[in-house]
């Protein structure tokens, strides 16, 4: 067993597992840690705990301190100067011609790296981008072309729930989304309902799924004969977020509507 605790860089973004080694750490706490990508601050999202080694990825490496009332200024300081970066780059994007969208900036902590995020219905040729920005700012520079998704996850939103969009909230990586989810949960198949700002489909559709597979196992079908406290009928509605179905019996004119544990299926002879 190794002891990790888990860090994130960015809201709602990936967790990453380090070892916190003789430091006491818990949720809330800013760090500094060494990455791939050099000397970064990031958040502890998930306290001290033990998990197996074939769980971790290999090397694990660990967290160099808790953050100081002086890297908290680095780190203030980095921000004001990703934003400064931003508006350069902009005009210089502007200045080369390219058709791109610059989407978020970002210093390392060590401002060893200079990160730009932007999205582009190409490939695009920026060598020439790259050496005008690192003569600017003396740094590496790297740009990382995104997709839609990625980028609604950084700029955020309010989502057609009127809620803040999942993405930039709390859900730390994308899962594939299909449309069978939607014809599952009864929504209508038209394209604008169950898109998100990213144009692509609502992720909600996939982390309610699951719940929507096990309501179902005890919901009859549309069409199915069944059995009610007012008699026998066949189910002409369900209504799953009311825990009902509607029934049109067999001796009645109207539908009546029944709790979903009140209904027994009509066992079928054949």
């Amino acid at each position: 067993m190794v002891t990790v605790v888990g860090v994130r860089f960015k809201k709602a973004g990936k967790v990453y597992y380090f070892n916190p080694g003789a430091l006491d750490l818990t949720v809330g706490d800013k760090v500094i840690v060494e990455t791939s990508r050099g000397v970064e601050d990031g958040e502890v999202v998930s306290g001290p705990k033990d998990v197996d080694e074939e769980n971790i990825v290999a090397p694990l490496k660990d967290v160099m301190r808790k953050a100081t009332d002086e890297d908290i200024a680095v780190i203030c300081e980095n921000i004001e100067k990703a934003q400064e970066a931003g508006r350069i780059a902009v005009e210089k994007i502007e200045k080369h011609g390219l058709d791109m969208k610059l989407v978020d900036v970002e210093y390392t902590f060590d401002r060893s790296k200079l990160i730009f995020y932007f999205t582009a219905d190409g490939r695009i040729d920026f060598r020439e981008l790259v050496k005008d920005l690192a003569s600017v700012f003396h740094t590496r520079i790297e740009l990382r072309q995104i997709g839609v998704r990625d980028e609604a996850k950084m700029l955020g939103g309010i989502g057609p729930c009127g809620r803040c969009i999942c993405c930039s909230t709390f859900l730390g990586e994308f899962d594939p989304v299909s449309i069978k989810m939607a014809k599952q949960q009864n929504l209508s198949l038209n394209p604008v309902k169950i898109s998100g700002l990213c144009g692509r489909l609502m992720c909600c559709l996939k982390f309610e799924s699951e719940t929507y597979e096990n309501t179902l196992i005890k919901y009859p079908n549309v069409g199915d004969k069944v059995i009610t406290p007012a008699g026998e009928g066949k189910v002409i509605g369900v209504y799953k977020t009311k825990g009902s179905v509607k029934v049109q019996l067999d001796d009645a004119k109207e539908a009546m509507e029944f709790p979903v544990e009140e209904v027994d299926a009509v066992e079928v002879i054949s």
